[in-house]
C-alpha cells in the first residue's frame, strides 16, 4: 500500500481545542517488523480501534490479512483516528464476528484500567470464587466506570455507584446493586444507601478529598485511584508512611493483550458490553472532540471512516 493516500485527523497545534483538529490527507503508513496494518473501521477518541488487518510485518506470525482485530495503540505514534493505523502485534487481539467494531473500539484502555483496578489491584476474582465484598464505584457512567460496574458484578461483589441523576438508570442496568446521584448531599458524601462500609473503592470521578471518603471505609479498605492528582499521590505517601490499613493507591494502566484478550472473550459471551453515547464520522472529528469536552459523555464516543 505503499504511496496510497488516507484520510486522518491531525492536530494544526498544540492549543488542545476542538477546533484544532483537522481532517487531512496523508499516506498510509507501513508496518513495522512487529506490526499490523489496520483498516479501521471504527476507533474511540483515544488509543483504541477495531478494524481489519491490511498487513503485517515481517516479525509478525499470528495475524494474516483479513482477521478482524481489536488493538491498542500508543500515543507516541499517534492516535487511532484514521482510515489506517499502525499497531504492534503483541497488543492487538482477535475479534469475533460477535462483537461489533464499535463494542471493539470502545475497550481497550477504559476496559483495561477496569479490570487491572478490579483484579491486579484490588484482588477480585471475575470468576465469582472470591469472597463476597461491598465495593464503590464513583464516575460510573464514565468510559471506565461502566466496564467496572459490569466486571465487579461478576466478581461476586455488592457494587454502590456515583454518577450524574440522569445517568441512574442505566447504571442500575449494567448491574450496580445502589446507584447514588453524585449531586445529591449522600452522593457527595458518598454514603451507601443501604449503610454499607467499602471494602475497595474504584475511584474514577471527580477529585475527592480523603476527608470525604474515610467515613465510608471498611477497617481495611483500600481506594484505587485511576485518575489520580498530585494530591491523592501525597495521601498515598502519606498513609503508606503512617502505616494505615486505609489506603488510597493510584493506578496507572499497564495494557497486557492477554488481559484485552480475555474482555473481548467476555464480550463474546454477552458478560461484558461497551456503552456508546454517540457515533461520529471521521471527518466530523471536531464534532466528536467538542462533545467530549463540553459534555459529559455516557461510555464511550465511537468514530467512523
Amino acid at each position: 500500500m505503499e504511496g496510497r493516500l488516507m484520510h486522518a485527523v491531525q492536530y494544526n497545534s498544540c492549543g488542545g481545542e476542538p477546533s484544532d483538529l483537522k481532517y487531512v490527507e496523508v499516506p498510509v503508513p507501513s508496518p513495522k517488523k512487529d506490526e499490523v496494518l489496520i483498516k479501521v473501521e471504527a476507533a474511540s477518541l483515544s488509543t483504541d480501534v477495531a478494524g481489519e488487518v491490511a498487513d503485517v510485518g515481517s516479525g509478525v506470525k499470528n495475524f494474516k490479512a483479513g482477521d478482524k482485530v481489536v488493538a491498542m495503540l500508543n500515543f507516541a505514534n499517534g492516535g487511532g483516528l484514521a482510515e489506517y493505523i499502525v499497531a504492534k502485534a503483541n497488543l492487538t487481539v482477535p475479534r469475533p464476528p460477535e462483537v461489533s467494531a464499535a463494542e471493539g473500539a470502545g475497550l481497550p484502555a477504559a476496559g483495561l484500567m477496569a479490570y487491572q483496578a478490579l483484579t491486579d489491584s484490588a484482588g477480585i476474582k471475575l470468576d465469582g470464587s472470591g469472597k463476597p465484598g461491598n465495593i464503590l464505584i464513583t464516575g460510573a457512567a464514565d468510559g471506565a466506570g461502566c466496564y467496572a460496574v459490569q466486571l465487579a458484578k461478576l466478581g461476586n461483589t455488592h457494587v454502590t455507584a456515583t454518577c450524574a441523576a440522569q445517568h441512574i438508570e442505566l447504571v442500575k442496568s449494567l448491574g450496580a446493586d445502589e446507584v447514588v446521584d453524585c449531586t445529591s448531599p449522600d452522593g457527595a458524601a458518598l454514603k451507601s444507601p443501604s449503610g454499607k462500609k467499602y471494602d475497595i473503592v474504584i475511584h474514577g470521578g471527580a477529585p475527592t478529598p480523603w476527608s470525604t471518603f474515610e467515613p465510608n471505609l471498611g477497617s481495611n479498605a483500600k481506594i484505587f485511584d485511576i485518575n489520580p492528582t498530585p494530591s491523592a499521590i501525597k495521601t498515598y505517601a502519606l498513609k503508606k508512611l503512617t502505616f494505615s490499613k486505609k489506603q488510597i493507591i493510584p493506578v496507572l494502566l499497564s495494557p497486557k493483550a492477554e488481559n484485552l484478550d480475555y474482555l473481548v472473550k467476555l464480550m463474546k459471551e454477552g458478560k461484558l458490553k461497551t456503552v456508546i453515547d454517540s457515533k461520529y464520522s471521521l471527518s466530523k472529528a471536531e464534532d466528536a472532540w467538542a462533545k467530549n469536552v463540553d459534555e459529559k459523555a455516557i461510555g464511550k464516543i465511537i468514530l467512523e471512516p
